[in-house]
Formats: structure tokens, C-alpha cells, sequence
């Protein structure tokens, strides 16, 4: 098992990887440190939506084969939504790549204890979920190189890091529809406002 890491650390290591992969960065912490870590356009920040980074995540590398896509999530919300690495390790598809940032806690909500606290295991489930290429990052260079490897290969693949609980260091603005607008057109799927 990982060491405890910090999740801004990560979050800078990947940005520093990344071309035009689409990521989209779970509720609370997750997306703030993503958005500190360097802003992008592909990047799409979840508001409010415990547990859903994933299937979005999915929903986009389905609909865009062809782009690497990054779902980012904190343990919290994948355990409001464990089904889903059922349904992706069933879909299975080649350009998805899964990082999940476990602190053991629900940090936005006050720290309370999460599963993980108590033994559940992310990169076990996602086996037995039939993601196989699943690891945990032992600490920021193990983590950087399971993310180009993920990156390189057909997926899926979920990569998780036992991380502290430090606070975010920055947030997005907090307007959903220029969130949305904004990714849509990193996608090419809406054109940008008045480029008719």
C-alpha cells in the first residue's frame, strides 16, 4: 500500500503529462487541486455531483474513442458509486484511464471516516470490477509513470494513491455553464460564442 501523498503534488505531476486529454475532475478537493495544478480547457470540474466523475469520465471516452479521456476522484465518491467500475470493467474502454485521490475521509463534509479508513481496498475492487490494469502509486514517481503507462496502453486502467488531508489549494469558478461550454468546445462538439 501507498504512502500517504498530497493530492496537489499528483495533481501537478499530471498536468505536466498531459496533451489533449480530456479530464474531469471529481466534486470538492479533487477538481480545486486539478484547477490549481493548471488550468485547462479540457478540463471539466464536477459541481455537486457526489459519486458521478466516473460514469461521466466513461460517458466521454465512449462518445470520443479517439482522446485519451482522465477520471479523477476522491475515495468518498467513488463509494457513493462503486457500481460503476462494474460497468466500465464490462464496457472496457481503451482510452479511459481512472485515478482515484483516497484520504481515508469525506474531507469536504467535516473529515468524517470513509470505508477506506477500514480496509476497503479501490484497486482490488477495480479487479474484481474486471479493470485489471489497476495499481496503486506508491508515491509521486510511481504515480507519474503508471499514468504515461495508462496513458501509452489500451485501458481501462484505475490508478489510486493514499494521500493526506490537506486542503485544496485553489477552486474554479463555481458557473456551471461556462464549465460545461468551455469543455464542450475543448471537445469540438459547440462551437465557441460568436465564432459563426
Amino acid at each position: 500500500m501507498s504512502a500517504r501523498l498530497r493530492r496537489i503534488d499528483l495533481m501537478r505531476r499530471l498536468v505536466a503529462t498531459l496533451g489533449d486529454e480530456a479530464v474531469i475532475g471529481g466534486i470538492g478537493n479533487t477538481n480545486f487541486d486539478l484547477f490549481a495544478a493548471g488550468h485547462r480547457k479540457q478540463n471539466f470540474y464536477m459541481l455537486g455531483s457526489m459519486g458521478l466523475a466516473f460514469p461521466i469520465a466513461l460517458g466521454v471516452a465512449l462518445a470520443q474513442p479517439q482522446r485519451r479521456v482522465i477520471g479523477i476522484d476522491g475515495d468518498g465518491s467513488l463509494l457513493m458509486n462503486l457500481g460503476c467500475l462494474a460497468t466500465i470493467g464490462m464496457v472496457a474502454p481503451a482510452n479511459l484511464t481512472l485515478l482515484v485521490m483516497d484520504n481515508s475521509s469525506y474531507q469536504i463534509t467535516g473529515g468524517q471516516p470513509s470505508a477506506s479508513a477500514s480496509g476497503a481496498d479501490f484497486v482490488a475492487l477495480a479487479r474484481g470490477a474486471g479493470i485489471a490494469r489497476s495499481s496503486w502509486a506508491d508515491d509521486e514517481d510511481a504515480f507519474a509513470r503508471l499514468v504515461r503507462e495508462a496513458l501509452d496502453a489500451d485501458g481501462p486502467a484505475l490508478i489510486a494513491a493514499k494521500i493526506d488531508g490537506s486542503a485544496a489549494v485553489g477552486q474554479p469558478d463555481r458557473d456551471p455553464p461556462q464549465i460545461r461550454d468551455r469543455f464542450m468546445q475543448a471537445m469540438g462538439v459547440r462551437q465557441e460564442f460568436g465564432s459563426r
